[in-house]
């Protein structure tokens, strides 16, 4: 099954019209027909910092989940109603919840992602390497839970696996009126959400480069997208943008972010792409992702309690006020990985 899957994939890729783009032997590509070369997304994660021991980022350790503090609510039990039923609904609800549980918000000075307003803020971070006015109030509301902290943390771990292996979450991204990777002022970055599956190496492991990927033109138009872009040695930008971003989470359930000010910083070649996503997150539907694709059940693998965490997105929520003056986003970062493939817009 898996050398007929292989063979037809090699087969449909022999089959390609000319392709956009050939690598020539010194590592820069040759660019002929459309000038374009595309990408697919091949892992994906929020940016957090991350210290060897917590200790930098969260002094005074991690969140408490729900079980924790279901057993000091509950110490003598209940009827399932007054209890379990009670706390799943906060869950779903997190305005009718009384926390009385503290939440611990990541500090420190260190954290990934992008500069989105162009200023140096007090409450702004600074890259591990020194590049200061990092906006990512994201990492605070979910640094110091455990959930969202790799290795071992549950969404941190499957979410990266899910853009793989769910092809709802088949990204991809192709750079047109490309002149060279290296630099050229303007190029068109377009969006579109594919449907064939990825192209790994023996172990599974490894996404292959020079793979072919269609566009879903049925049920997609929602995450298409195009932006403005440049190249500026070897580093795409593209300008921001509100973008509907795909992201099936737990069980396949589809599910998209609405990110305000979305824009690119990607490190690009003939054969991968790597960089940050950054932009600002609606706090209603990146809470709706989290909340209801993760059951108490589950969030407590990873010491989630929802609740307090929406009190964290809505108190340090900084962009796109609503009329009464409450911001509605959250300025975030994406981790994001990409490898070469060939766009095919005929199927």
């Amino acid at each position: 099954m898996l050398k007929a899957l292989a063979l037809a994939m090699a087969l449909r890729l022999a089959l390609l019209p000319t392709a956009s783009f050939a690598a020539s032997l010194d590592g820069e590509p040759d660019l002929i027909g459309e000038r374009s070369i595309g990408y697919v997304l091949t892992g994906a994660s929020w940016a957090i910092f991350q210290s060897s021991d917590g200790s930098s980022e969260c002094p005074e350790g991690f969140n408490a989940g729900p079980r924790e503090r279901f057993a000091v609510l509950f110490p003598d039990g209940g009827s399932v109603k007054d209890t379990q039923l009670q706390r799943e609904s906060h869950t779903r609800y997190p305005e009718d919840e009384v926390d009385t549980f503290p939440y611990r918000s990541a500090g420190g000075q260190i954290a990934p992602g992008l500069d989105l307003d162009g200023r140096v803020d007090a409450d702004d971070f600074r890259t591990s390497d020194g590049l200061a006015g990092i906006d990512n109030q994201l990492f605070r509301a979910i640094g110091c839970t455990r959930l969202f902290r790799a290795p071992d943390g549950t969404f941190a771990h499957f979410a990266n696996r899910w853009v793989r292996e769910m092809s709802f979450n088949r990204v991809l991204i192709e750079v047109e009126n490309l002149d060279s990777l290296a630099n050229d002022g303007e190029v068109t970055v377009t969006i579109y959400r594919g449907k064939d599956p990825l192209i790994t190496d023996a172990s599974g492991d490894k996404i292959i480069a020079g793979g072919s990927n269609r566009i879903d033109k049925r049920f997609s138009a929602r995450f298409h997208h195009v932006l403005k872009g440049r190249i500026h040695d070897g580093v795409l930008t593209t300008e921001p943008a509100d973008v509907v971003w795909p992201w099936a989470v737990f069980l396949a359930r589809p599910g998209e972010f609405y990110i305000r000010g979305f824009r690119l910083q990607l490190d690009i070649s003939a054969a991968s792409a790597r960089g940050y996503i950054g932009g600002y997150a609606d706090v209603g539907s990146w809470y709706d992702q989290i909340a209801r694709s993760w059951s108490a059940h589950y969030a407590s693998y990873g010491d989630l309690y929802s609740p307090s965490l929406f009190a964290a997105l809505r108190r340090l929520a900084d962009g796109y006020p609503d009329d009464a003056g409450t911001m509605t986003a959250i300025s975030s970062a994406i981790a994001v990985e990409f490898s070469q493939v060939f766009i095919d817009r005929d199927n």
